[in-house]
């Protein structure tokens, strides 16, 4: 098996400040080619962090890449701590000044120095270029055969390198065989139970086979893996034997596979039916108006959506009983289905989604805690309602109470359309 380890370099990253987002992008490069990613390591701007970090890397896997600290500034050390690493001297690289000589005038940046430092590389490494940025990225092997890459920082920089340089030459280094992934997506079970009504399939699976459970708001992934493979094809065929059993057992909370998600199968279902949809939201505010917004095609069926957030916009804009609010509060199944009801009708959509809840942390009460919402979904023959206890956090809440209110849209497409 060739392995790999990713270690992620900057002081921003340890305190939070920025997203270390090049670590996944490596790894799905990486796990495609056939190279298992057993390690990912963020450390400081420290020459000693790197160097025994590096040291250790090398002596477990067979490729280490990094990223970060290649800029021309002090607080980048990276460069110069891989130099006395592999105890090579620096020399200019004649290709790479003019590169960053021509990209900076064409900025209007002087070049000066700090920029000229940039051609500036290790004479054991071989250069990978970087057409899109002023720091090129190194390739360097010890005496073993393992490799270690460094890569700018920059994660469109890096992404380009990755794709351009660094996974051909890995791929022209080593021998690879396969890493084989497939994720089906299921919808209505949580983990637990879901595990429970799978567990005699999950333990008849072959042992070249690994089961993943990922969980997210009313969403369970189940990824089936299997690593270092040179039978891929047949490797491939046996996954989708062992879904295929899987379908029969639960087919009812089968969403799809991969990437799919419900909103997806709502976005689908709406299109290919000439179907339209509104939205009336309280405590999500909006987030599931922006769940189907951001999907190419939905200006097709989406009509509208209402964040109506005061009882006031409840009663003027969706026409919500005002004397209903009082008596039975805002969060309750009599103003929630008034919501969907009035949504539907001042847009004209065939169905509509409302929301109205406790997204805390405070405005809970013992008879409705935090993280009671109330969801109804108006059709064109009736309304549905239903209480949904979605958690203590409130960005959790408003995502499981977003993601119960589309499945409840999509379950009734289902019945309608059939």
């Amino acid at each position: 098996m060739i392995n790999a380890t990713i270690i992620t370099i900057g002081d921003e990253i340890l305190i939070g400040q920025i997203v270390d987002t090049n670590s996944a992008s490596i790894s799905r490069h990486l796990n495609k080619a056939g190279i298992t990613v057993t390690e990912k390591l963020s450390i400081g701007d420290s020459a000693e962090q790197i160097t025994s970090s590096l040291k250790q890397a090398l002596e477990r896997t067979n490729i280490v890449i990094i990223t970060g600290g290649l800029g021309p500034t002090k607080d980048d050390i990276t460069k110069h701590t891989l130099a006395r690493f592999f105890s090579s001297q620096m020399r200019e690289d004649e290709a790479v000044a003019r590169h960053v000589k021509s990209m900076l005038e064409a900025r209007g940046i002087v070049y000066n120095e700090l920029n000229h430092s940039q051609a500036m590389v290790p004479e054991k490494c071989q250069v990978l270029f970087n057409h899109h940025g002023t720091a090129p990225g190194m390739w360097f092997e010890d005496e073993r055969g393992h490799v270690a890459i460094s890569l700018p920082g920059v994660p469109f920089e890096m992404e380009h390198l990755m794709e351009d340089e660094v996974m051909p030459r890995l791929k022209a280094r080593f021998t690879l065989r396969a890493n084989i992934h497939r994720t089906m997506i299921t919808s209505g079970l949580p983990e637990s139970m879901l595990a429970e009504r799978i567990a005699q399939w999950e333990d008849a699976l072959p042992k070249c086979l690994k089961l993943a459970y990922l969980p997210s708001p009313n969403i369970v992934r189940l990824r089936l893996s299997a690593y270092d493979r040179d039978d891929a094809d047949s490797t491939r065929k046996e996954i989708e034997a062992q879904f295929d059993k899987l379908y029969h057992i639960i087919p009812e909370h089968i969403v799809g596979f991969e990437d799919a998600s419900v909103q997806a199968l709502v976005h689908d279902l709406l299109t290919q039916h000439h179907l339209t949809l509104a939205t009336a939201e309280s405590c999500t505010g909006g987030t599931i108006a922006s769940r189907f917004t951001a999907m190419s095609g939905s200006s097709q069926y989406f009509l509208c959506g209402v964040v109506s957030y005061s009882n006031e916009a409840k009663r003027d804009v969706l026409g919500v009983n005002y004397d209903d609010i009082m008596t039975y509060g805002a969060v309750s199944e009599t103003v929630v289905r008034q919501m969907a009801e009035g949504a539907r009708r001042i847009s004209g959509a065939d169905y509509a989604i409302s929301t109205s809840g406790i997204a805390g942390p405070t405005g809970g009460s013992k008879e409705k805690p935090v993280g009671t919402v109330w969801m109804a979904v108006a059709t064109p023959t009736r309304t549905i309602s239903m209480m949904r206890n979605s958690g203590t956090d409130r960005s959790q809440i408003i995502n499981r109470a977003s993601a119960y209110a589309i499945e409840m849209l999509y379950n009734e497409l289902k019945n309608d359309i059939k």
